[in-house]
């Protein structure tokens, strides 16, 4: 039987060897996958973004400017 996820196996072991820092293949994964597919993957893991925190963000920003 094949292993279906060699290349996902490969980058795993490259991790975990110190080949390649775990924050480039995240970086390279996120820049890869379109929008949707990052909105798909978050929701899958449970990671929840709240759209209230950006609006506050916006705010607290523009008040900073004055």
């Amino acid at each position: 039987m094949a292993n279906v996820r060699k290349v996902t196996n490969e980058i795993l072991e490259m991790i975990d060897n110190g080949a390649i820092d775990p924050i480039q293949v995240v970086q390279m994964c996120l820049n890869y996958m379109s929008e949707a597919d990052v909105a798909d993957m978050a929701q899958a893991n449970d990671l929840s973004f709240d759209d209230d925190d950006d609006d506050e963000e916006e705010e607290e920003e523009d008040g900073d400017e004055d």
